[in-house]
């Protein structure tokens, strides 16, 4: 545990247990928020890089057009 931790771990000793609750569900909350955010990511990874395949499978068949910046 890093020190900082485990300053706050001494400092949430201090408080009632409605309040040690409280800061414990918020952490949990964001602990379970970045693992489904984690997993969201490398799901779309996998969709943005099929994605991409196609796009450049159509540039190479030639079914694409160049962009031009002035006609947006």
């Amino acid at each position: 545990m890093t020190e900082l931790l485990e300053r706050v771990v001494r400092r949430v000793k201090n408080l009632s247990d409605r309040e040690q609750d409280a800061i414990a569900s918020l952490i949990l909350e964001e602990l379970e928020d970045d693992a489904r955010w984690e997993r969201s990511f490398a799901e779309s990874q996998i969709v943005l890089a099929k994605l991409a395949n196609e796009a450049m499978a159509e540039d190479k068949a030639g079914k694409t057009v160049a962009l031009d910046p002035n006609k947006l």
